[in-house]
């Protein structure tokens, strides 16, 4: 029994979508074994995370804008890329310590799925982040790959492919082909723009000041990029900016999609410049294969209708769009032999 069979019996290899909302750990053969929010509460000032440790994801998203003042709910990434390197570090080593287990002898080797914008010195940030966490390796791969993936699009075959990824701080558009990215952008809107969106037009309209979990709801509850369905209306509760007492209004989906329409625009714009930067023969592939979106942004209402718009191609939402990339990454983690060469790592063994 070689080295490298004697490392995976005393650890778990996984595959982590790092996202600015939630993050995700895919274990090989079994599928998706943790989904929570990528938010760490700590003791103001200090950075010591809460409840020993364990004041991550769900349990840390609840205090999120209802801490008192000795506590603090941080989101550690904004726009996909770490913003606050020891949280993240304390996120990631509590949720590889929560799927590895306390037994394991050596850390897992990891797969991590990074917006494809980011920059060196942002990659460096993810890699030192889980090395330090306890991963024993770590390689990156570049979210629209992971995605296209999940989503089981051909993206090996020299036939285009393409995936609009709307996530939480970012949107990654790409085409692909052959194993590669051919053409691709990654825009800083997205998901949380839709949010800060909601919260915009609550104070202009209504002079309401709501918090970011009451924007997310009214998104999900109401949201839409499209007139599809119908017209549905919401109250939301917030605090009155002029006289600051608690309120309720009543809003619409209407207005809601009103209120969207800037961030959706930015997102079909790009989807557009990329199309515009394609060779030929890939536009021509796109006229039949279409696009896929896959990302928490492809459960807006009427997001497909808009881009199927803009764009002229067929538009179809991937199977669960949420897990595609983390699903995507689990894969890589079955072929990473194979794979190795499109992947960006720190060494060569193992």
């Amino acid at each position: 029994m070689g080295l490298k069979s004697l490392l995976g019996w005393f650890s778990v290899d996984m595959g982590i979508d790092l996202g600015t909302c939630n993050t995700l750990v895919c274990v090989r053969g079994e599928g998706i074994v943790l989904n929570e929010p990528s938010v760490v509460a700590v003791r103001k000032g200090t950075n010591k995370v809460l409840n020993d440790g364990t004041a991550v994801g769900f349990a840390a998203k609840e205090m999120l804008g209802k801490t008192p003042g000795s506590i603090q709910a941080i989101r550690p990434l904004k726009d996909g890329v770490i913003s606050d390197f020891e949280m993240t570090e304390a996120m990631l080593a509590y949720f590889i310590r929560k799927v590895n287990g306390h037994g394991r002898i050596f850390g897992p080797r990891v797969v991590i799925a990074v917006p494809s914008g980011i920059t060196a010195v942002e990659k460096r940030a993810v890699l030192d982040s889980a090395e330090r966490a306890g991963a024993r390796k770590v390689f990156l791969v570049e979210e629209p790959m992971a995605a296209g993936i999940g989503a089981g699009l051909p993206i090996i075959e020299p036939t285009a492919s393409m995936i609009v990824d709307i996530g939480g701080g970012t949107t990654e558009v790409a085409i692909m082909s052959l194993g590669d990215i051919a053409a691709c952008e990654s825009v800083r809107v997205a998901g949380d723009d839709f949010d800060e969106a909601i919260i915009g037009h609550m104070k202009k309209m209504y002079g309401l000041n709501i918090g970011e979990q009451t924007a997310e709801r009214i998104k999900i509850e109401i949201g839409s990029a499209a007139a599809v369905g119908p017209q549905m209306n919401m109250d939301v509760r917030g605090r009155d900016m002029v006289t600051g007492l608690p309120r309720k209004t009543t809003v619409t989906s209407d207005e809601i999609r009103e209120a969207l329409s800037e961030p959706v625009k930015s997102i079909s714009e790009a989807v557009r410049r990329t199309l515009e930067r394609a060779d030929p023969e890939l536009s021509a592939d796109l006229v039949e294969n279409g696009l896929t979106l896959a990302g928490g942004g492809a459960l807006l209402r009427g997001m497909d209708v808009v881009l199927n718009q803009s764009t002229g191609l067929t538009v179809k939402i991937a199977d669960d769009p949420l897990t595609c990339v983390a699903r995507g990454t689990a894969i890589y983690l079955e072929s990473l032999e194979a794979w190795k060469s499109t992947l960006e790592s720190d060494a060569d063994e193992y």
